[in-house]
């Protein structure tokens, strides 16, 4: 089972970057979806995520600004980034989670650098 990302790069404060997580396997087996982030010098942590029962949640700094969905059609989560600030540069990882019987799975992170 593979996580595929993409979409990182350089954009100024104020822009916008879409980032894609492609599954090797049907999306829906996994019971939750998420986008998580490292800073340099900081802990990985949770972004935003997707549950396939509720609504997705977010990290306070990113709500408003970032939303989290799923493309069922190109098995892709999807993290559409706006307003993004310099604060938000870091590598992202997309994670996706069974729960039973348990199967975690980490992407290879794409790098998401916000100029001032």
């Amino acid at each position: 089972v593979q996580l595929q990302a993409s979409g990182g790069g350089l954009v100024q404060a104020g822009g916008s970057l879409r980032l894609s997580c492609a599954a090797s396997i049907e999306m829906s087996v996994f019971d939750v979806m998420e986008w998580h982030r490292q800073a340099p010098g900081n802990k990985r942590e949770l972004v935003a995520s997707s549950p396939n029962v509720g609504a997705a949640k977010y990290v306070d700094s990113v709500k408003g600004r970032f939303t989290i969905s799923r493309d069922h059609a190109k098995n892709t989560v999807v993290l559409q980034m706006n307003s993004v600030k310099p604060e938000d540069t870091g590598v992202y990882y997309c994670y996706a989670r069974k729960f039973f019987p348990p199967l975690n799975v980490w992407g290879q992170g794409t790098q998401v650098t916000v100029s001032s």
